[in-house]
């Protein structure tokens, strides 16, 4: 028998592919299910597609052809443990590698759902361990120290109402515990003279979010000191040739204002979301209140603040206790 040549690369979501004819329209169907009917971001929908990508490649590479769809069922789960072996060998990181074992569940769960089998043998392969991570916050003087520093130029390159545009994002970040992403996908409309935000975040879950007066106060300069007309269905924040605001830009700027202010490394946009619901937590805030401001699906990723709160509680006892010194 002649072997068969991979030729062809099938490209969806931008993402090429090395399959049989009979599998293409099954990841298309997926990708339009992940996309539509899951709501996952576009990031993560496009990091699904590279790691089955991924999968596909290696699968080609250990049958000798591309593979098919009866290849797919009728694989067992040594295959997939083989694979896992694979990216150990490549040093993928442990997350890394259990993101594209969940993307491979999901993508086998479809077929099943389409009358297919191969949703069994993935069921028996466990995912790595995965140490939990605690999230790094600022402390509350770290904070006011960036934003305030936010409002300031000393290079006297930014105009006025950038620098307004800065303190009133990173005030959406620490007031309102935003993903960066939430915060610059905002309409004027949605934000402006409103105390309370409704926000759509991961996986199209929406959540209502106080926002405080001074974060209205920031949000108000900021519109009152930008130089064009902002329509209510216009995206509040902008960048300095009128266009759409790039999160790159705040996270550039958050490097340089750690660095002049000698803050830690894990000083980020990010941080101030950890950073509000660490303080919240601190101040007397319950979990369950927390993890629906932060829009958690889970009540276990918001646990994570109470690690931090006995670290923080631990520094503090072994640094005051007369006997712990």
């Amino acid at each position: 028998m002649a072997e068969r040549k991979i030729i062809a690369k099938n490209s969806i979501g931008g993402v090429s592919f090395l399959v049989s004819s009979d599998i293409y329209p099954l990841i298309e169907l997926w990708h339009r299910w992940l996309a539509k009917e899951k709501q996952m971001s576009q990031h993560s929908v496009a990091a699904y597609l590279r790691d089955l990508a991924a999968f596909m490649g290696f699968l080609g590479s250990h049958l000798g052809h591309k593979p098919s769809l009866d290849d797919l069922t009728s694989l067992d789960p040594s295959d997939f443990r083989g694979w896992l072996v694979h990216r150990a060998n490549l040093n993928f990181a442990k997350a890394s590698t259990a993101r594209a074992l969940s993307a491979l569940r999901s993508f086998f769960e479809r077929l099943e759902l389409e009358g297919f089998n191969g949703k069994t043998s993935i069921a028996a392969v466990k995912s790595p361990r995965i140490p939990r991570s605690v999230p790094r916050p600022l402390d509350e003087g770290a904070v006011s120290k960036l934003i305030k520093a936010a409002g300031s130029d000393s290079t006297g390159l930014s105009e006025d109402w950038q620098l307004k545009r800065d303190v009133a994002v990173l005030f959406l970040l620490y007031g309102c515990g935003l993903r960066i992403s939430e915060a610059l996908s905002l309409k004027r409309s949605e934000v402006e003279g409103r105390s309370q935000l409704n926000i759509k975040g991961k996986g199209g879950k929406e959540r209502v979010i106080p926002s405080l007066p001074i974060v209205q106060d920031a949000i108000r300069s900021y519109i009152d000191s930008y130089p064009k007309t902002l329509m209510a269905d216009d995206l509040l924040f902008r960048g300095h040739r009128g266009g759409v605001l790039n999160a790159r830009v705040i996270q550039k700027r958050v490097v340089t204002l750690r660095q002049r202010l000698g803050l830690p490394e894990n000083a980020t946009p990010h941080s101030l979301r950890h950073s509000f619901a660490t303080h919240l937590l601190q101040n007397g805030g319950d979990l369950r209140s927390i993890q629906e401001l932060l829009g958690h699906a889970s009540l276990s990723t918001t646990q994570r603040y109470t690690d931090v709160d006995a670290s923080a509680l631990i520094t503090t006892y072994t640094s005051s206790h007369p006997r712990a010194r």
